[in-house]
């Protein structure tokens, strides 16, 4: 006689695997404990490699020519805030964002100092999850879509710990979209984490998954939560919603233009249609691609040490020069805080722009190194304060001089623009930790 199989038979054979995780499992990041407020949203750009803020957000004209480098400072929309002559578009919206110039920790690695900026710890141990995990699991997305992408890879200067939900499981874990050339700016890009295997078709997943509905049916074992769960899995890969969501070709080609036609700008334009479709927090790597002529070497667009390790002047050009990076950013950061404001989503949606550390205050080799003790960080829309400039660095931008942001307090004002109390429990079990040591830094919100 033969026998129905078991549950988990089934699930093993309904699991997809499209997503790098079984989507029930993907799913089942629902919060123990949801924000009270509104909903909102975030989207986290990502200068991996370390931007050099004397260069950019907080120029240093009056400091020696080892020190400030060739480029001028510009005015901005806000009366007394400069900043570099390559961002003219993000300085006509300054009253929009606010500029965090005392950021600091201590760690000058790219490994480690990406840790540290990306999970609002000190000293974080290995599998203390990034911001995105946190989200997924306190913050459920409003309608049937990942709650946590990452767009574009991290290079090999790291762990990646970007690509797990640290502590919290893989279920926390990002959907990750765009591998080095193979982003959305070439030619043909196509999203391809819903396409189910080979030999499952979409008609053969809606037949397993009405099978096993009959079967739970029967009384298999099964709970109401987990067949929700599944349901919303059959439904992503076999919906049209999620899908949509990663389809650039159904915007304007005038919007992508405006967006930019390289990896930054069409990462920003994909995150922009997550975060409007539910998406709770977005990643974005922020390489801008390369200068025709080119060829590819890794994507650390920020990592700009100049002569020494070969990667050309940090002020010139090239694909590692502040003179192709810069405009780049001013481009398409420019047109996705524009984009969100005339849709509404601004008020919604924390916008973060930040590297795992500046650069040092002298020029050597024609390059800057790493430097952890003071940088800056843009932030904008959820209640963040428009045309703040909050701390200060010292006149050589070396050393904190005012107000310094440590990461505790950086990632407890992330999680209170997105609505969640830094003392909410968490942890491995559920409540032994909180989401934050930190405390949010109230004059950085309206």
């Amino acid at each position: 006689m033969r026998t129905a199989p078991s549950r988990r038979a089934l699930l093993q054979i309904g699991s997809v695997g499209a997503l790098g995780l079984a989507l029930p499992e993907l799913l089942r990041a629902s919060p123990s404990r949801a924000p009270t407020a509104a909903p909102k949203s975030c989207i986290f750009v990502v200068q991996y490699g370390g931007c050099s803020h004397i260069d950019s957000f907080d120029m240093k004209p009056d400091a020696p020519a080892e020190v400030r480098g060739p480029f001028k400072p510009i005015p901005t929309s806000v009366s007394g805030t400069r900043v570099c002559e390559h961002l003219p578009r993000l300085a006509a919206l300054a009253h929009r964002y606010c500029l965090v110039r005392s950021m600091s920790h201590t760690d000058p690695g790219h490994d480690g100092g990406m840790h540290v900026a990306m999970t609002g710890h000190s000293r974080p141990v290995e599998n203390t999850p990034y911001y995105g995990a946190v989200a997924a699991k306190l913050c459920p997305p409003r309608a049937n879509v990942p709650p946590y992408v990452w767009l574009q890879n991290l290079a090999g200067d790291v762990q990646p710990r970007y690509l797990t939900g640290g502590f919290l499981g893989p279920a926390c874990a990002p959907l990750r979209v765009g591998t080095d050339l193979e982003n959305p700016a070439a030619p043909g890009f196509r999203v391809r984490a819903f396409d189910p295997p080979a030999d499952v078709p979409a008609e053969r997943l809606r037949d397993r998954g009405a099978l096993l509905a009959r079967v739970d049916a029967r009384g298999a074992h099964g709970t109401d939560a987990l067949a929700a769960h599944r349901e919303r899995a059959f439904d992503l890969l076999t919906g049209l919603a999620a899908r949509a969501a990663f389809d650039l070709d159904r915007e304007p080609s005038k919007v992508r233009d405006r967006y930019g036609r390289h990896p930054l700008g069409q990462n920003l334009l994909m995150a922009r249609r997550l975060i409007e479709a539910g998406t709770r927090l977005v990643s974005v790597t922020a390489w801008t691609g390369l200068p025709p002529g080119e060829k590819f070497r890794n994507v650390q667009t920020w990592d700009m040490h100049g002569t020494g390790p070969g990667l050309g002047s940090i002020f010139g050009a090239g694909a590692f020069g502040l003179g192709w990076a810069l405009p780049r950013v001013d481009e398409a950061l420019s047109a996705l805080l524009t984009d969100l404001d005339d849709r509404g989503l601004l008020e919604s949606t924390l916008v973060v722009l930040v590297g795992e550390f500046g650069r040092t205050p002298k020029v050597s080799g024609e390059g800057r190194d790493h430097w952890p003790q003071c940088y800056s960080a843009l932030l904008a829309g959820a209640g963040v304060r428009g045309g703040l400039v909050y701390g200060a660095s010292d006149k050589i931008g070396g050393y904190v001089k005012d107000s310094p942001v440590r990461p505790e307090d950086f990632g407890a004002s992330l999680f209170h623009a997105l609505g969640v109390p830094p003392e909410t429990k968490l942890g491995a079990d559920g409540f032994s930790r909180p989401v934050s040591a930190g405390q949010p830094v109230p004059d950085l919100f309206e």
